[in-house]
């Protein structure tokens, strides 16, 4: 089991660099934003992984708020796992404290579901990860649907969202940062009950 003092490691899946921002497959970088904006904190480059990171304890002051380390990889999402095995060596966080915020295809857009471990369905971020280091890690999903009539899924991924969706993004994104603090700081199934919509 984990040692008590080791901190979370919640890393948010996407592609650095502008041109990606908005994008769905980048979803992850904005609910790590979030985080790190609800902590105070400021990303900044990381010495020895190619990642950008935050510090700090998430939750309201008390027994229950929890050590975080908030990552933004700085490679693009098919070469994840190489900056986040780094940080899990240097901050030594077991493995089922890692948590990937991450792009959902075959979950419906704004729908929410946490695991621990399982496959990675296709998805570069999560299949980096787990050659990296095992597929025993927590995921929040966070659903984008599937690519409407013949669109190719490299495509769908790589554009940003619909003007419709941007309606509920500012909720959704909110929405997955409610799921990762209630999962750090109460576990993983009553983080489900509340989330798994």
């Amino acid at each position: 089991m984990s040692d008590e003092s080791s901190p979370w490691l919640v890393v948010g899946l996407g592609n650095p660099g502008g041109e990606y921002a908005g994008h769905r497959h980048n979803i992850g970088f904005m609910v790590v934003d979030l985080l790190a904006e609800r902590m105070g904190g400021r990303f900044k480059s990381h010495g020895k992984a190619r990642a950008q990171v935050v510090e700090g304890r998430l939750g309201a002051p008390g027994p229950a708020s929890r050590r975080v380390v908030l990552a933004k990889p700085m490679s693009f999402m098919n070469l994840s796992g190489g900056p986040v095995a780094a940080l899990r060596d240097f901050y030594k966080v077991p493995v089922e404290r890692v948590v990937a915020v991450h792009d959902e295809l075959d979950i419906d857009y704004a729908t929410l579901r946490l695991k621990l471990g399982g496959g990675d369905n296709g998805h570069n971020g999560l299949k980096s990860m787990t050659k990296s280091f095992g597929a025993d890690y927590h995921r929040v999903r966070c659903g984008i649907g599937r690519p409407p009539g013949r669109m190719q899924v490299a495509d769908f991924v790589l554009k940003d969202f619909s003007s419709t969706e941007r309606k509920d993004l500012p909720w959704f994104v909110d929405r997955a940062a409610d799921a990762v603090e209630c999962l750090v700081q109460e576990g993983l199934e009553r983080a489900q009950s509340a989330y798994n919509s």
